[in-house]
């Protein structure tokens, strides 16, 4: 792409001679003028003779005034003008094989006729011009070379056709490649519009949502039974709701504002942080041969393995964590075990947060489990790809 602007820009600032004066104007001006100085010079032409010269000379004129527009018009007049011009040798003109030698280079050079067509317009041309030397008593030898540079015309026409058409082509799927670019950026653009949405609509509504439940229980603590001491509690959990949310918040937006790094960098991070805020092991281990997920997914599972280690630390601390990543045949799997203490119960913990992460994951079509497994609290996400 660079070096394509590098060229365009090198083409403004020095025009090559092609941008100048294209050939195919040299050429259509070349002829215009030789039809005009042959028309002008006539002397003692039979009838027919003139009628093939105008013929020729209109067809031409046509086809100038319609060369540049997508016309197949253009096309026929141009094959018209060559097939009146190549007549012209039955009348032993000896102008006639420069006129049928200039619209033949022409003709055949056009982009819009396919070669099959130029060929067979071309064959019928240099036939009427060629096969006439008996008639105007040409040698031979003469005749052939008069074959032999019409047959180089068509060639020398018909490559630079070639050219032409593969220069129209590399300019549309240059422009095809810019509009696949900026397709795929704005479909970046707005992936990463959701994910941001999807972020602060997970933070927000989770902990929003739970601290209106512990208001309102508090409202209802004090009202029905004027337990201070009960709403007092209920508060203070409320007040640590609000503190854990607005962590995640600012966490969340921390992680927006720079790129999501490759999944096992981040859960390697945040294993790494784990023990050093929280003085205890952290295991991590990735299994499988590692590959690129969606932003969406590393985001998801990073959260995931973030709160299953905040859960471990407020109900577990100083146990030993153990988190593992498995890239499995089309699934992604974390899994983040510890051991539990005795007065964490059966349950073991639960929360607001792991339900958040349960329909994040949900809304790109994972799944969380949370159990609780030989003695040690277990957390299993799986992303599907």
């Amino acid at each position: 792409m660079e070096v394509t602007d590098m060229y365009a820009r090198g083409r403004r600032r020095w025009p090559l001679p092609d941008t100048i004066a294209p050939g195919w104007l040299v050429v259509q001006v070349f002829g215009t003028l030789f039809i005009a100085a042959t028309l002008v010079t006539a002397r003692e032409r039979s009838g027919w003779v003139w009628a093939l010269y105008g013929a020729s000379a209109a067809c031409w004129l046509v086809f100038l005034a319609l060369d540049r527009r997508p016309e197949a018009a253009a096309r026929w007049a141009a094959a018209s003008a060559l097939l009146a011009a190549a007549a012209l040798p039955y009348a032993g003109d000896s102008s006639a094989i420069l006129l049928t030698a200039i619209i033949l280079g022409r003709f055949s050079a056009l982009a819009a006729p396919s070669v099959p067509s130029i060929m067979l317009v071309s064959g019928a041309a240099m036939a009427l011009s060629t096969l006439s030397w008996p008639l105007r008593g040409d040698s031979p030898a003469d005749t052939l070379g008069q074959a032999a540079l019409l047959l180089a015309l068509t060639m020398i026409g018909i490559n630079h056709r070639q050219h032409v058409v593969r220069s129209r082509q590399a300019e549309l799927l240059l422009q095809q490649t810019r509009l696949a670019q900026a397709e795929h950026a704005r479909a970046v653009a707005l992936e990463e519009r959701a994910r941001i949405a999807r972020e602060i609509h997970d933070v927000l509504a989770h902990s929003l949502g739970a601290l209106g439940v512990q208001l309102e229980l508090a409202e209802a603590v004090l009202a029905e039974r004027a337990d201070v001491n009960g709403a007092l509690l209920t508060v203070r959990r409320a007040r640590r709701l609000a503190v854990d949310g607005l962590v995640e918040a600012r966490n969340a937006v921390a992680a927006l504002r720079q790129d999501v790094p490759p999944l096992p960098e981040a859960l390697e991070a945040l294993a790494e942080e784990h023990r050093s805020h929280h003085r205890c092991a952290v295991d991590f281990r990735a299994e499988g041969v590692p590959r690129r997920v969606s932003s969406a997914a590393t985001v998801s599972l990073a959260g995931t393995a973030r709160e299953a280690l905040t859960n471990a630390a407020k109900h577990a601390p100083g146990e030993p964590v153990r988190m593992s990543l498995e890239f499995a045949a089309g699934v992604v799997r974390l899994r983040v075990r510890n051991r539990l203490r005795d007065e964490a119960g059966d349950a073991g913990p639960a929360g607001y947060g792991l339900t958040g992460m349960r329909e994040r994951l949900a809304l790109i079509g994972g799944t969380l489990t949370a159990g609780r497994e030989d003695g040690r609290w277990q957390v299993i996400a799986e992303v599907p790809e």
